[in-house]
């Protein structure tokens, strides 16, 4: 009997720890809460409060916004990548040394003779053929001559 195997479903979905709530979410929350702790300790209370509403918006928006179904920190790494590169591509097909070397060099064609080819049988040998392949070796040619 064939082994079976479990075939994984739902291999997108990300493992939920708290309700909800995936270890992505958890983790990037956690770091805005560590972050916005260091700010209160180092600001004072009324730039805090701009800060940390700040540091707590861009960590929610990293955590738990989606753009076209992925995560938004993957949609930002896209576009921090596609504006990083350069807008007008400009195709420059200059000959490499190697490749005009290359062209300029000779070239001997090696003439190869066609395969042997066989003559085909004539119609009344084709026709025989048939029949005997069809009458199952009933039919002899060589006894109708």
């Amino acid at each position: 009997m064939p082994e079976k195997f479990i075939v994984p479903q739902f291999i997108d979905k990300e493992d939920q720890i708290l309700g909800p709530i995936t270890v992505r979410q958890f983790l990037i929350s956690l770091g805005s809460v560590f972050v916005i702790f260091i700010e209160y300790k180092i600001l004072t209370f009324g730039y805090f409060i701009f800060v940390g509403l700040l540091t707590a918006g861009i960590g929610g928006l990293f955590s738990f916004v989606k753009i076209n179904g992925q995560p938004f920190h993957i949609f930002f790494v896209n576009f921090l990548q596609t504006s990083m590169r350069p807008k007008l591509r400009v195709w420059d097909k200059s000959p490499l040394d190697a490749e005009l070397r290359a062209f300029l060099k000779p070239h001997v064609v090696k003439v190869v003779p066609p395969p042997p080819r066989k003559e085909r049988p004539p119609a009344t040998r084709l026709r025989d053929l048939s029949l005997v392949v069809n009458t199952g070796g009933v039919y002899k040619p060589e006894e109708e001559l």
